[in-house]
This record gives structure tokens, C-alpha cells and sequence, in this order.
């Protein structure tokens, strides 16, 4: 850095805002809440997901995995409208999914069937 830009940069820090002068325990706007409620980056918990209609997912691939024989199953958002509905809930899809090609059935209805585990990302 040459001896003529230091000042330069001293002036421009200069003018800079200082950090706030809140006290670190201070209650932070409202403005800020909206903004971090409002942010689409905020992801809905688990359970809210699996409750949301397709026609709500924005994902291009829905995977739902068995937590029993460990199988995965992957479908095209677009195919799982076509199939079940825009208005269909994704865990009910998910779930029919797994139970269309279910290999561990027993003859027990409390035992039978796939346990969907879905993804969280």
C-alpha cells in the first residue's frame, strides 16, 4: 500500500458509522422480526413440510426414504401432481409412494407397511 492511499483509507473509515450504541440487551425492532419472518430462506420445521400440499413445494425431486428396509424413493415434483393432485398433502403421497412397491409385509396390519423418513433439506 503506498503512503499516499493511507489517508485516503483513514477518511473513509472515518466516515463510517461507528457500531451501534444499543446495549447488548436491548429488545431489536420490529422491523428486523419482520424481515427475519419474512426472509424465504427461513425454513418450515419437519412436520410442516410434510403437511404442505405439492402444489406448495418448490423442490424439482421429492424423496421419501424407509426407516425399516432403509429404501428410498424419489419422484419429480411435477410427476407427483400429475399423479395425485396438486392438492394432494406430500407425506400422504410419500407414504403411498413407499407402500405401492413395500416389501416387508407380514400379514399383520400394525406391522406391515414402510415407516416414511423424509427428508429434511
Amino acid at each position: 500500500m503506498s503512503a499516499s492511499s493511507s489517508p485516503k483509507l483513514a477518511a473513509e473509515a472515518a466516515r463510517r458509522p461507528g457500531p451501534s450504541t444499543a446495549a447488548p440487551d436491548a429488545p431489536l425492532p420490529a422491523e428486523y422480526w419482520e424481515s427475519v419472518l419474512k426472509d424465504p430462506r427461513v425454513a418450515a420445521t419437519g412436520a410442516e413440510k410434510r403437511q404442505r400440499r405439492l402444489s406448495e413445494i418448490q423442490r424439482h425431486v421429492l424423496r421419501v426414504s424407509c426407516r425399516r428396509c432403509e429404501r428410498t424413493v424419489e419422484i419429480q415434483t411435477a410427476d407427483a401432481v400429475r399423479l395425485y393432485g396438486r392438492n394432494a398433502v406430500w407425506k400422504d403421497v410419500a407414504q403411498r409412494l413407499l407402500d405401492n412397491t413395500c416389501q416387508q409385509r407380514t400379514g399383520r396390519h400394525e406391522e406391515d407397511g414402510c415407516w416414511p423418513a423424509f427428508e429434511t433439506n
